[in-house]
């Protein structure tokens, strides 16, 4: 697998994994309004590769806070595979991370992808 990390200027470290058709992308910190547009940047690129990763999972373990900002930028990811035939999964969300993915609604969204294991 081949490792591009950056960090973002709020914070967020962002590594993306490749795999043959499959794209890991890790975070790493806090995604707020000041991180949200780099990880939106980092994703837009993912999602526009040539050839096109079949699966684009993102891994949220490392996730220590998320505002609605990174939620909104997780589902435009999640909408732009969909409408390009790719798998779009998250994993590892756990404690606030996960509440607020349940309060808010989304996390029926993301379940709905076709992932290889379960979001929380």
């Amino acid at each position: 697998m081949g490792r591009v990390p950056i960090t973002s200027e709020g914070g967020l470290a962002i590594t993306v994994l490749h795999n043959e058709d499959e794209v890991l992308v890790r975070l790493k910190g806090q995604t707020t309004v000041d991180s949200s547009p780099d990880l939106h940047d980092r994703l837009l690129q993912v999602l526009a590769e040539q050839p096109s990763p079949r699966v684009v999972t993102v891994d949220l373990s490392g996730v220590t806070y998320i505002e609605a900002s990174g939620i909104a930028t997780l589902l435009e990811a999640l909408k732009i595979a969909r409408h390009r035939q790719m798998t779009f999964c998250l994993q590892g969300l756990g404690g606030s991370v996960l509440r607020l993915f349940e309060v808010t609604g989304v996390l029926a969204l993301f379940e709905a992808s076709d992932c290889k294991e379960k979001v929380s």
